[in-house]
């Protein structure tokens, strides 16, 4: 098998991942033997590679928005056989028996572990997987347009849901990344007001283009208050930006593993119930509902595709602003 692999964090235009070739991989109990069909790729992984976000495994193959079709299953599987087109994520496996697994908080478990951080991940033509974190495709979505659903998509749903808004209210999307492409169609679809904003003049037309009340830059405010808000830039000026953009009560749910930084703020800012919640992670129940309610709508992602040994490349692109929506690596 082909894998592209970080053995050392840095500067992504030094290239930190090379192209390897490994032992084909054989399933344990319970897991499930993958012929990847392609990987989308995420900040997150920018944010591993370039040492952000320290590593837990050395080295790792990065990747956890991976489409792929099952080859061979290990001892106990019960779920999925070979030739079953599966997606995984984020989420790589629970312990199942904490308080916050069993009160449907798994995304919250101390012992959870991550695909592309914990263990390999999708850059590569083969990944090994825990059956209990795959989840069956809506026959709908192609590969490609699906990868973007399993990071962008589910984190998004989620980010939704933690900050609380309702049909009818005043959402705001600040940054209009691949994940907020997801989530405006989501929120359009649940009849909700949104208003968008990001440096982007490009994103700020695409935001109107699928039902987008207003789009501005960060330095304008939207011309109403806002019931809720998620962001989505990794950027600590952005949250106070959004924070001063809330209704009295309203919520900022923050999408986003890293911030650069928290800049102090003023408690006026904050006063009158206002809230900041971070979004950790999803639970499997986010990602199935997320799945359906996607082939309902359904949910259109745009996507721009790259050879498996140019994660790099792909990558340089996230970290200069340049991707068309989200970025694919598909194996040759």
């Amino acid at each position: 098998m082909r894998a592209m692999s970080l053995d050392s964090p840095g500067p992504i235009d030094s290239a930190p991942l090379r192209e390897v070739t490994r032992d084909d991989v054989e399933p344990g109990p319970g897991e499930l033997l993958l012929s990847v069909a392609c990987c989308g790729v995420c900040r997150t992984d920018l944010q591993i590679c370039e040492g952000d976000i320290p590593l837990h495994a050395r080295p790792i193959v990065p990747g956890h928005q991976i489409v792929g079709r099952v080859v061979s299953a290990g001892e106990g599987v019960t779920r999925f056989r070979p030739g079953d087109r599966v997606g995984v994520g984020w989420l790589a496996g629970t312990c199942g028996r904490c308080p916050r697994c069993l009160e449907g908080r798994e995304n919250l478990c101390a012992e959870a572990t991550f695909t592309g951080w914990d263990r390999d991940g999708g850059y590569a033509t083969h990944a090994v997987v825990r059956e209990q974190v795959a989840f069956a495709i809506p026959e709908r979505f192609g590969d490609l347009e699906t990868a973007p659903l399993l990071c962008g998509g589910v984190i998004g749903y989620r980010s939704l849901r933690r900050s609380g808004i309702r049909p009818g209210q005043r959402l705001g999307l600040f940054g209009f990344g691949a994940s907020a492409l997801i989530a405006i169609q989501i929120a359009v679809h649940w009849k909700c007001r949104v208003f968008v904003c990001t440096r982007s003049v490009v994103e700020q037309q695409r935001a109107r283009s699928l039902g987008a009340e207003w789009a501005g830059g960060y330095d304008q405010r939207p011309p109403e208050p806002l019931d809720a808000v998620v962001t989505f830039a990794p950027s600590g000026d952005v949250v106070v930006a959004a924070l001063r953009a809330l209704e009295r009560g309203g919520t900022v749910a923050i999408n986003a593993i890293h911030l650069d930084r928290i800049p102090e703020l003023s408690y006026d800012d904050l006063w009158w119930e206002r809230a900041i919640v971070s979004v950790a992670n999803y639970t499997r129940r986010d990602a199935e509902e997320l799945l359906a309610l996607a082939a309902e709508i359904p949910v259109r992602t745009v996507i721009e595709t790259h050879p498996l040994q140019d994660a790099n490349v792909a990558l340089g692109r996230l970290r200069r602003g340049q991707t068309q929506g989200a970025a694919v690596l598909v194996p040759t």
